[in-house]
């Protein structure tokens, strides 16, 4: 299951009567992503933060798949108190979740922002609220045949570092070098959650993936100069379109043969595109020391602590 030459979306088995939660799921991967899987039939959920271009996107998509069967729900994954709402909805009309794919994402704004809890807008968008979603919906992933979690990383987790002294950017702001850390928590929470849910026996697999260079509105609309100059101009005709750049999430999410922990990324030159195959995930990612305090730090950002339970 190293390399899968040649795979694409049409590769995708059946997804009918599968629940797959999307975050970001209005543009760019996460719309990509969502087209691909409503063409296999999967019932997606499109956890967006403004409802109102997630319901465009639905419409557009019911055009060209008639009978998609979408979903579209509010969640700002800056803001806990929002996460927490949306997963309280969602286990009102949802007695399980097959898949949930963590790929919103904010890219390096020139100043540090906070989130509505006082964390770094980065950290707590890419990360705290996906672990928080993650851990209040882990009893309906519980609940599937083959239930999966999808964390969308970047190759960037290999050159970043977690901030632990200054993880909010309280005495020095980086807009990369914080979209980094929060590239690498991504990377860190997968790999721990993959470690924990074996260790509780359970069948929920966790797994990781980045989309190698992608055109998305993530770098061109991205409010920091030298980002945009170079990913959303310059170096543009380079990149890969938001179909191709889906497939190592897609691959992650369908593929039979995947296990816990794997880190699936493009096969081409420098990972930058190409078909998904399994790539390696830097070292520090799987520091077991660096992985729990890592995790007790969430759990006290968030106030969610994961309930293991084993599934046989």
């Amino acid at each position: 299951m190293s390399n899968q030459r040649g795979w694409t979306a049409e590769h995708i088995p059946d997804q009918s009567n599968r629940v797959t939660v999307v975050t970001g799921a209005n543009s760019g991967l996460g719309l990509a992503t969502t087209r691909a899987l409503a063409r296999k039939g999967a019932h997606v959920i499109l956890a967006v933060r403004d409802e109102a271009k997630g319901r465009a996107a639905a419409e557009r998509l019911t055009a060209e798949i008639p009978g998609a069967a979408l979903e579209v729900r509010r969640v700002d994954l800056a803001d806990l108190d929002s996460v927490r709402a949306f997963c309280d909805e969602l286990r009102a009309d949802h007695a399980r979740l097959d898949v949930l794919i963590n790929n919103a994402g904010l890219m390096a704004p020139p100043r540090r922002l906070l989130s509505p809890q006082g964390h770094e807008v980065q950290f707590a968008t890419n990360h705290l609220g996906h672990f928080a979603l993650t851990g209040l919906l882990l009893d309906l992933l519980e609940a599937a045949d083959d239930p999966r979690v999808v964390t969308v990383s970047s190759p960037n987790h290999r050159q970043a570092e977690l901030f632990f002294d200054d993880i909010n950017g309280d005495r020095k702001y980086a807009p990369m070098g914080h979209y980094n850390q929060s590239k690498l928590a991504n990377a860190v929470f997968g790999w721990q959650l993959h470690r924990r849910l074996t260790a509780a026996g359970s069948r929920v697999r966790s797994l990781l993936d980045h989309p190698g260079y992608t055109s998305t509105n993530l770098q061109t609309t991205s409010p920091a100069g030298m980002v945009k100059f170079l990913f959303g101009g310059m170096l543009l005709p380079l990149a890969q379109s938001p179909d191709q750049g889906a497939l190592p999430t897609l691959f992650a999410a369908t593929e039979q043969g995947v296990t816990g922990g794997q880190f699936i990324g493009p096969g081409g030159m420098a990972e930058l595109r190409g078909a998904p195959r399994t790539v390696e995930l830097a070292p520090r990612a799987a520091d077991a020391e660096s992985g729990c305090r890592l995790w007790d730090l969430s759990e006290e950002f968030t106030s969610v602590r994961y309930a293991f339970r084993a599934t046989g």
